[in-house]
């Protein structure tokens, strides 16, 4: 009999808004910001995010609506310390995005050198980077959704863009070296109303995505309700996110973790871990399992520190200088201690087990997803499943089967394989 549970696909269905005309979309929140610009001016438009759905489209469509009014549009990089906090590693990464003038039709500036602009009531500064004065008009365009390692009334989004992103290094190191993750959200509502007040931010423009990653919503936002309209977007974006169906699991398996799913490596508000134990989110799992990293991350393995075991296949693909690259920036080794190594998938996935104390070894409640962007498939192990069906939105797809492993011990009957 197999030490393993047997498993069972499960297939999650999420709510789906979606736009079907982005660039339309595009064009009628656009022409709520225009009027407050004017031929022969400069405008500039935040680019640096990344894993934005239509990105390049709603890009190309903004800048084609700016040039319409007889303006100039330029790209501004507000990257925070992204790329090494250098101009030189901002531009890789935007290239990396296709971010180009050749392929947009807009300069893009790029700067990594920041003023101080004010101060707020507790003793925080508010910076920006250089290039925003060489523009007249700022235009911030961003994602938002909820952030990887805290929680308040603004996580990514506008605000974040203005505050970290447009704060250039000097902005991220003082968001990073804020210390205690509760503090951030009114960090970025103190900061962003100094940088609203002073620079020419005259509206943003906000992407929200559904839980399949399509693009759900677009809709501007003048700047003097910029952080209460965020606040409410994000509210919106939370009720879209995906997540797994109990709250509680013995072991979580990641089959692959990677920065082409999030930032952290594997999204805390799927997996329920971030650097930060201490904050709650997604499901909670008595052991975490990683099997693999991305070709896309090509090496780093930055949030490898919130999984408890890993294969050596795993370890041997970690490009240390660029991992570590990460978490010199963050100033913090929390999510980048190596999880403990051993042979293989079928022996990493035995380990995650051992180290669950109170696990039922009669019934464990196991997980398998492929990656913490994509499930809408998973597996679950078979005592499970009443529990699992009860849910809305939730059906087994498949029989129960057992784990199978190849010669090299690496598991093969995993999400993408055969059941």
């Amino acid at each position: 009999m197999s030490i393993y549970p047997n498993m069972v696909k499960i297939r999650q269905h999420f709510a789906r808004p979606t736009l079907s005309d982005i660039p339309g979309a595009v064009r009628e929140e656009m022409g709520k910001l225009l009027p407050y610009v004017t031929a022969g001016q400069t405008v500039g438009i935040t680019v640096g995010s990344r894993g934005i759905q239509n990105l390049l489209l709603i890009l190309e469509t903004a800048i084609a609506c700016v040039r319409e009014k007889g303006a100039t549009p330029v790209l501004l990089s507000a990257m925070g310390s992204h790329g090494g906090g250098t101009a030189a590693g901002q531009k890789e990464v935007l290239d990396s995005l296709d971010i180009t003038q050749a392929r947009l039709d807009a300069k893009v500036l790029l700067c990594d050198k920041g003023r101080a602009i004010g101060t707020t009531a507790t003793g925080l500064t508010a910076y920006m980077l250089e290039h925003a004065w060489e523009v007249d008009a700022i235009i911030p365009l961003n994602r938002i959704k909820t952030h990887t390692s805290f929680k308040g009334n603004l996580e990514s989004g506008l605000i974040k863009k203005l505050v970290v992103g447009l704060g250039g290094p000097p902005g991220a190191t003082q968001f990073h070296n804020m210390g205690k993750a509760k503090l951030l959200s009114p960090m970025l509502m103190d900061i962003g109303r100094i940088i609203l007040a002073k620079m020419p931010v005259i509206g943003g423009i906000a992407i929200i995505e559904n839980g399949y990653e399509e693009t759900a919503k677009i809709t501007a936002v003048q700047p003097d309700e910029m952080i209460e309209a965020e606040r409410e977007l994000l509210l919106y974006s939370k009720e879209l996110m995906p997540s797994l169906p109990v709250a509680r699991i013995d072991g979580l398996v990641v089959e692959e973790m990677g920065k082409n799913y999030s930032g952290s490596g594997a999204d805390p508000n799927v997996v329920g871990r971030c650097a930060n134990r201490k904050l709650k989110m997604g499901i909670a799992a008595t052991s975490m399992v990683v099997l693999d990293i991305s070709d896309e991350s090509c090496g780093n393995a930055t949030g490898m520190g919130k999984f408890d075991v890993a294969p050596m296949r795993f370890m041997e693909r970690i490009d240390m200088d660029s991992t570590y690259a990460n978490a010199i920036t963050e100033s913090s080794a929390d999510g980048y201690q190596m999880p403990i190594i051993m042979d293989d998938d079928r022996v990493s996935i035995r380990t995650g087990m051992a180290m669950c104390p109170e696990m039922d070894a009669g019934n464990p409640r196991i997980i398998i997803i492929s990656n913490s962007l994509e499930i809408e498939h998973i597996l679950v192990s078979e005592g499970m499943i009443p529990e699992v069906e009860e849910t809305p939105g939730m059906k087994a797809v498949s029989e129960p089967f057992e784990l199978e492993f190849d010669a090299t011990g690496a598991l093969t009957t995993g999400i993408g394989g055969a059941y």
